[in-house]
């Protein structure tokens, strides 16, 4: 091809290089020049124009863009037109993209003038979403070089299918985990197939022991469940621990313990006959990408995933900050002996009542949300913040003359997130955490929340610390102001129990007496029990 400035009487049937803006017209880049261009650019005053020229042998861009994005498109991969050089390829099918190692480099290697640009090799991808792009970079190339190309890597760009359709997921249960975790990680899984196609075909749960695991394993196999998703009630840490235990006990293998991408660290991988078995990592119960999504998007595929697959991800492993890794410029500049603030949620219409607002009924003859916050003042937490919603005036009335800062909720009928959001934006800067108390829990004791306070230890990786109480978790929880963003992000009537569960490992359990953690006055029977308990003594320590 020819590139240069050429005088207007030799320019006919030449491309344009360039655009050129005339009075009331634009003769664009790329456009041939035929008679009417080259006649207004004379009476524009041109006396020549940059061109270029194809020489015996050259292909047109768009030819050449065609034949190449034909050339790479391959299993499960549609070529576009191509316009301006360049044609888009995009998937065929939902499934994961797959690249040859070294295919695209041997491609972008025969010359500069011929790309291919591609999203990471295993992507998992939608149906008609953009996966590649092949773009001819000058006006023309040489027929030969588009031949080279071509044949450097013929079908390099595929999309394999999402092929497995029956999901079980096993979790595994200590005294006084959840069901709110668990019923949140199920959704959340349910989430995280629907784009495939699969579908969880079985949920059951065991004790977290070797023997329980094993057997039901081989139940959900043998009834037919193409892979397995376990989900531990504490995070694999060695092969002779419980999961990988009751996977070889079952007569299955561990193909790989832990991987190194993060979060998602704590992954196992293993088979039971020819079926896939992924140990989750925590991680895994949070909607958000963790190397758990690698690895199950291949594996949904019917591809074979290795240890030393695995063991490649490293590359691109770290995906985002995680809350045990330090993390110095989200610290406050403040020493962590400046006060961890407090946070009551008082700002539902506590629709389970039936009635009257709870927060307002009376407990050992004060308002409920008043105990709670009188509890709090009590603490040595500082400030307390009081999220208001549901008749605010009311909820402020019954806490005059106290000590605290108001924010307020406007959307308090959406549920508990936006009012979790609104209280964590009202806490100062420089606090290192937050308390995060209910306000319908009339029972709790000031000296329950100084232990809670006193637990949080950031340099030793105590970031959320969770009262139990006769083996099961209350609350309030106290949250790392490294958690701020994850909780201000949550949506709808949901708290961030599946938060402590996907970050398990920054969790310490405090042992508390009472039923002050544990006893919430949803309804009238629960009301008239706590007002049963209650004493002076039990609210301010």
């Amino acid at each position: 091809m020819k590139f240069g400035s050429v005088p207007l009487d030799d320019a006919e049937g030449a491309v344009a290089a360039h655009a050129v803006r005339l009075d009331d017209t634009v003769i664009k880049k790329g456009a041939k020049l035929g008679a009417a261009e080259i006649a207004l650019l004379r009476a524009a005053g041109y006396r020549d124009v940059v061109v270029a020229r194809l020489e015996d042998g050259d292909l047109p861009e768009d030819t050449a863009a065609m034949i190449l994005a034909d050339a790479v498109a391959g299993a499960g991969v549609r070529a576009d037109k191509p316009f301006t050089g360049r044609a888009n390829l995009y998937a065929a099918c939902a499934g994961v993209l797959c690249t040859p190692p070294g295919a695209l480099d041997a491609f972008n290697g025969v010359d500069e003038a011929i790309t291919l640009a591609t999203p990471p090799d295993f992507k998992a991808v939608a149906a008609g979403e953009l996966i590649g792009t092949v773009k001819v970079i000058p006006y023309a190339v040489p027929e030969r070089m588009v031949a080279e190309a071509a044949a450097a890597a013929p079908g390099l760009l595929s999309v394999a299918p999402f092929r497995l359709r029956r999901v079980a997921v096993v979790s595994t249960l200590l005294p006084g985990f959840a069901e709110k975790v668990m019923a949140k990680t199920l959704a959340v899984t349910r989430a995280r197939l629907a784009p495939t196609g699969a579908e969880i075909c079985r949920t059951a749960t065991c004790s977290h022991e070797a023997g329980p695991l094993r057997d039901l394993l081989r139940d959900v196999v043998a009834e037919g469940a193409e892979l397995v998703i376990v989900f531990g009630a504490s995070a694999i840490v060695d092969r002779r621990d419980v999961v990988p235990m009751a996977l070889t006990e079952a007569g299955g293998t561990v193909v790989r313990l832990g991987m190194p991408v993060d979060p998602g660290n704590l992954l196992l991988l293993g088979r039971l006959g020819e079926v896939p078995v992924v140990g989750a990592p925590g991680c895994a119960r949070s909607p958000k990408e963790n190397g758990f999504d690698w690895v199950l998007m291949r594996l949904l595929t019917g591809l074979a995933v290795t240890s030393a697959d695995i063991a490649r991800m490293g590359a691109g492993g770290l995906i985002g900050e995680i809350a045990t890794r330090p993390q110095p410029r989200e610290e406050p500049k403040a020493p962590l002996s400046s006060p961890v603030a407090a946070v009551v949620l008082a700002a539902g219409r506590g629709t389970r009542m039936g009635g009257p607002n709870k927060l307002l009924a009376e407990v050992g003859g004060r308002p409920v949300v008043r105990r709670v916050v009188e509890a709090a003042l009590a603490s040595c937490a500082r400030p307390v913040v009081v999220v208001t919603g549901h008749q605010a005036e009311r909820v402020r009335a019954a806490l005059k003359g106290l000590d605290v800062t108001f924010a307020h909720n406007p959307d308090y009928r959406d549920g508990l997130a936006g009012s979790l959001a609104a209280g964590i934006a009202a806490v100062p800067p420089a606090s290192p955490a937050a308390l995060v108390l209910l306000g319908d829990m009339p029972l709790l004791e000031a000296a329950t929340l100084d232990r809670l306070v006193s637990a949080f230890a950031p340099d030793e990786g105590r970031l959320v610390v969770v009262p139990v109480a006769e083996g099961r978790r209350g609350n309030p929880v106290l949250w790392s102001r490294r958690f701020f963003a994850e909780l201000s992000a949550l949506e709808g009537d949901v708290g961030a129990r599946h938060l402590i569960a996907a970050h398990g490992e920054a969790v310490c359990e405090v042992k508390v007496a009472g039923p002050g953690t544990l006893i919430d006055v949803d309804t009238p029977e629960a009301l008239r029990a706590a007002a049963a308990l209650a004493a002076p003594q039990n609210i301010t320590g």
